[in-house]
Protein backbone atom coordinates (compact mmCIF):
# COMPACT_ATOMS: atom_id res chain seq x y z
CA UNK A 1 0.00 0.00 0.00
CA UNK A 2 1.34 3.37 -0.99
CA UNK A 3 -0.59 6.58 -0.59
CA UNK A 4 -0.28 10.22 0.34
CA UNK A 5 -2.23 11.65 3.27
CA UNK A 6 -1.86 15.00 4.99
CA UNK A 7 1.58 15.69 3.57
CA UNK A 8 2.91 12.21 4.29
CA UNK A 9 3.79 9.33 2.03
CA UNK A 10 2.59 6.07 3.61
CA UNK A 11 3.75 2.63 2.57
CA UNK A 12 3.67 -0.93 3.88
CA UNK A 13 6.42 -2.05 1.47
CA UNK A 14 9.53 -2.76 3.56
CA UNK A 15 11.90 -2.93 0.58
CA UNK A 16 10.68 0.41 -0.79
CA UNK A 17 10.81 2.10 2.59
CA UNK A 18 14.34 0.81 3.18
CA UNK A 19 15.42 2.46 -0.07
CA UNK A 20 13.56 5.70 0.63
CA UNK A 21 14.77 5.97 4.22
CA UNK A 22 18.38 6.08 3.09
CA UNK A 23 17.63 9.66 1.99
CA UNK A 24 14.41 10.59 3.82
CA UNK A 25 13.74 10.00 7.52
CA UNK A 26 10.85 7.84 8.62
CA UNK A 27 8.51 10.07 10.60
CA UNK A 28 6.28 7.39 12.09
CA UNK A 29 5.83 3.62 12.22
CA UNK A 30 2.25 2.45 12.78
CA UNK A 31 2.12 -1.07 14.24
CA UNK A 32 -1.55 -1.03 15.25
CA UNK A 33 -2.61 -3.58 12.63
CA UNK A 34 -1.05 -6.99 13.35
CA UNK A 35 1.24 -8.23 10.55
CA UNK A 36 0.81 -4.94 8.63
CA UNK A 37 3.17 -2.09 9.45
CA UNK A 38 2.66 1.37 7.96
CA UNK A 39 5.64 3.65 7.49
CA UNK A 40 5.13 7.41 7.12
CA UNK A 41 7.63 9.74 5.46
CA UNK A 42 7.18 13.44 4.73
CA UNK A 43 6.02 13.74 1.14
CA UNK A 44 7.92 15.89 -1.35
CA UNK A 45 8.63 16.07 -5.05
CA UNK A 46 12.08 14.59 -4.42
CA UNK A 47 10.55 11.65 -2.53
CA UNK A 48 8.04 11.05 -5.34
CA UNK A 49 10.87 11.07 -7.89
CA UNK A 50 12.73 8.46 -5.84
CA UNK A 51 9.59 6.30 -5.60
CA UNK A 52 9.18 6.46 -9.38
CA UNK A 53 12.83 5.53 -9.90
CA UNK A 54 12.38 2.57 -7.56
CA UNK A 55 9.34 1.21 -9.42
CA UNK A 56 10.94 1.77 -12.83
CA UNK A 57 13.99 -0.20 -11.58
CA UNK A 58 16.25 2.77 -12.23
CA UNK A 59 17.21 3.46 -8.63
CA UNK A 60 20.84 2.63 -7.83
CA UNK A 61 21.85 2.06 -4.23
CA UNK A 62 25.01 0.98 -2.50
CA UNK A 63 24.21 -2.67 -1.64
CA UNK A 64 25.73 -2.70 1.85
CA UNK A 65 23.90 0.49 2.88
CA UNK A 66 20.61 -0.92 1.61
CA UNK A 67 21.14 -4.23 3.43
CA UNK A 68 22.05 -2.44 6.67
CA UNK A 69 18.95 -0.25 6.37
CA UNK A 70 16.73 -3.32 5.90
CA UNK A 71 18.21 -4.85 9.05
CA UNK A 72 17.69 -1.63 10.97
CA UNK A 73 14.03 -1.43 9.91
CA UNK A 74 13.42 -5.07 10.81
CA UNK A 75 14.88 -4.51 14.26
CA UNK A 76 12.56 -1.49 14.69
CA UNK A 77 9.60 -3.66 13.71
CA UNK A 78 10.35 -6.23 16.37
CA UNK A 79 11.24 -3.76 19.10
CA UNK A 80 8.74 -2.28 21.50
CA UNK A 81 9.89 1.21 20.59
CA UNK A 82 8.03 3.35 18.11
CA UNK A 83 8.98 6.43 16.09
Amino acid sequence: MKKQTEGYYISTDLALVAALSLQFPIEHIDKTIPRKVRFSLKDSDALQALVQSYWRKELRLEPRSYYDQLRTLKSLLYSEESL
